[in-house]
Formats: C-alpha cells, sequence, structure tokens
C-alpha cells in the first residue's frame, strides 16, 4: 500500500504536516523524540552491562559449596 508514494507523496505530507502544526511545535516535538531515543539507547546498554557484569561475577566462582568449606 506504501509502496508507490514516492518522492512528490512524501513532500506533500511534510507540508501538511507542517501547515498543521506549525515548525516550532515539530522541531520540539523532534528535540524530545531524540532525548526519548537517547534514554531508550542508555537504558539498553545499563541493561546489558549489569547482565554482563552479572554473568562475569557468576563464572569467576564455579567451585561448589562443599568443596569450598574442606578449603
Amino acid at each position: 500500500m506504501l509502496n508507490n508514494i514516492g518522492l512528490p507523496g512524501l513532500l506533500l505530507i511534510a507540508v501538511v504536516v507542517l501547515v498543521l502544526f506549525g515548525r516550532g511545535k515539530i522541531s520540539s516535538l523532534m528535540g524530545e523524540v531524540g532525548k526519548g531515543i537517547t534514554a531508550f539507547k542508555k537504558g539498553v546498554k545499563d541493561s546489558t552491562d549489569e547482565l554482563e557484569d552479572g554473568s562475569a561475577t557468576a563464572a569467576r566462582d564455579v567451585t561448589p559449596e562443599a568443596e569450598k568449606d574442606k578449603a
């Protein structure tokens, strides 16, 4: 359905959006979208780092508890 929009169609959509919302509203909206994307990427990176740290800690000590007590 959207495969045949083309450049003229996209330009028409952009002009209509610009007329409806105005330049200031669109620029503030895009700023908020950018902040949201940045926060999402930071959250993904933090959770990935946390998972890697947890798995590295678990991988360090693999000695069974019974053998730890004997040593």
